[in-house]
C-alpha cells in the first residue's frame, strides 16, 4: 500500500485545492433567433444547431 513520503503542510495541501474552481458556462448569441443559448448546444428557443433545425420546438415555447 503507497504511504506519504512526509508530512504535508496544512498550506501545501490547501493551495493545491485552491483550484478546484466551477467555470462559467459558455453563453452565445443563437444565430437564428437571437436569444441567448449555450454554445455547442442545440438552442431550446428555435431548435436550430449549425444552421440546420435539429428539433422542432413547439410555439408555446418560443413565445415564452
Amino acid at each position: 500500500m503507497a504511504l506519504p513520503k512526509g508530512k504535508v503542510s496544512k498550506a501545501r495541501g490547501r493551495s493545491r485545492r485552491a483550484n478546484w474552481k466551477l467555470a462559467t458556462p459558455s453563453i452565445v448569441v443563437c444565430p437564428h433567433c437571437k436569444k441567448m443559448r449555450l454554445a455547442h448546444r442545440v438552442c431550446k428557443f428555435c431548435g436550430y444547431y449549425d444552421g440546420k433545425q435539429m428539433i422542432k420546438v413547439d410555439d408555446e415555447k418560443k413565445s415564452s
